[in-house]
């Protein structure tokens, strides 16, 4: 098992290893002790699931507030995705901007994404599903957004926006400039 930081520190890929012979393989999705030495002591309270049947879903930019704010590891366990995380910390270098990872069945790629991002996804497969662990339990209280296509985070989807698949909630989020400071450094 492989982590990889992203331009965003913080940020990270993690790419299991697959052992494989006629039969299929066999790979180590996650490890607690090599998380905690990689990435750092994260607990990990809850696994969601979320199947999106059309190519050019999107769904996001979601995060959740504190004292409830959600890590998240994040991975395509049928189909494709593009994953996107944008990093909302009021103060950081990298405020505002965004890192994308295609994660899919197929490589078996994890993206880490740290309290204090939000995040999204566009599907590129038909019927793509993804599984992901969060650190803390869903707070309808707490849950909030960013808008997916808010251009001062310059995110090149790859779906014209017009043919997008996208929820009524998804499509009313504030922009980035509009965001209170609800995480800082």
């Amino acid at each position: 098992m492989r982590f990889e930081q992203t331009e965003i520190p913080g940020v990270v890929l993690i790419i299991p290893k697959k052992i494989g012979d006629s039969r299929g393989y066999f790979s180590e999705t996650f490890r607690e002790d090599k998380f905690a030495e990689n990435v750092g002591h994260f607990p990990f309270v809850q696994d969601n699931q979320s199947l999106s049947r059309e190519v050019g879903t999107i769904r996001g930019l979601h995060f959740q507030l504190a004292p409830r704010a959600q890590g998240k590891l994040v991975r395509c366990i049928s189909g494709a995705i593009l994953d996107v995380v944008v990093d909302i910390r009021e103060g950081s270098a990298s405020y505002g901007r965004h890192v994308k990872v295609e994660l899919s069945e197929e490589n078996g790629q994890q993206l880490w994404v740290p309290p204090g991002f939000a995040h999204g996804f566009c599907t590129l497969q038909p019927s793509s599903i993804i599984s992901y662990k969060v650190t803390d339990y869903y707070s309808a209280e707490h849950d909030r957004g960013l808008l997916w296509n808010d251009p001062a985070l310059e995110i090149d989807w790859p779906v014209d926006p017009g043919k997008a698949t996208i929820s009524a909630k998804d499509m009313v989020q504030p922009r980035l400039a509009e965001l209170d400071a609800n995480f800082s450094l």
